[in-house]
């Protein structure tokens, strides 16, 4: 029996756990972030997936959390005290970190984004810019001294999408998918194309004014996460390649320096 390490990723629409053993993702789930959920309910949830994939408790040594949610993170502290009997890693600024925050601000930068920049980082190096497309859809920048210096924040393709509708009458949800053209023959077309090709726009478009305002002569990598990073990775011209568990992989080597 080896040891497990769960980390806890608490965004805004979705909630990822994901259970390492050494440097290896051995499995992970997703689940909506209910603020009105308690830890009871978390525990139960937590349970039924260890079943699933054969994980015992007593498996469990150690665990981190990362969120951008007040109220959740409280709630999963607690799940982790009551049933588990251990104290989680809460990802801050004041943690040791791969790299250097400079931000004016550095309590401001959410967890997400420090886990996101602390694997790209150690994975890539710097200069570096990770795109998240979540809730939000953020830049953040690293240099390639390691010094994290900010970045970007939009709202997220889902986010946008979702206030389109609800003030458009005569507008209706849609898959977020790229249409054969940009000039749609549909209004399903029509929107489809608006928002995918807008996303891939902004990114790109993004990016490069990051790069340029960088004036490094040095590669930049750029790398996507979120769950839509794959299908804007196929239209845009910056993204190099996509990393689903970033952030998760930013957590656990969080936990290991600390």
């Amino acid at each position: 029996m080896r040891d497990l390490l769960l980390t806890i990723d608490i965004g805004n629409t979705h909630t990822e756990l994901g259970f390492f053993r050494e440097e290896k993702l051995e499995a992970h789930w997703r689940l909506t972030s209910q603020v009105s959920r308690t830890e009871d309910e978390c525990w139960m949830m937590l349970r039924m997936f260890c079943a699933s994939s054969g994980i015992r408790e007593e498996q469990i040594k150690g665990t981190i959390i990362s969120s951008v949610v007040p109220n959740l993170t409280s709630v999963f502290i607690q799940m982790s005290r009551n049933y588990l009997e251990l104290q989680p890693v809460v990802v801050n600024s004041l943690l040791k970190l791969p790299i250097k925050i400079t931000y004016k601000n550095p309590r401001a930068v959410g967890a997400d984004r420090i886990c996101d920049t602390a694997a790209g980082f150690q994975c890539y190096g710097g200069p570096l810019i990770v795109v998240d497309l979540g809730t939000a859809t953020t830049f953040d920048v690293v240099n390639e001294k390691g010094e994290y210096l900010g970045g970007a924040i939009a709202p997220g393709i889902e986010t946008s999408a979702i206030d389109l509708f609800r003030r458009a009458a005569k507008l209706f949800p849609v898959q977020f998918e790229f249409p054969a053209r940009i000039i749609g023959r549909t209004t399903k077309e029509s929107i489809q194309a608006g928002i995918m090709f807008g996303v891939v726009e902004q990114v790109d478009g993004i990016v490069k004014r990051i790069i340029a305002e960088l004036g490094t002569d040095k590669k930049v990598h750029v790398i996507g996460t979120g769950g839509l990073a794959n299908t804007i990775l196929s239209r845009s011209e910056t993204i190099e390649k996509v990393e689903p568990f970033l952030t998760l992989e930013g957590m656990r080597i969080i936990y290991d320096l600390n």
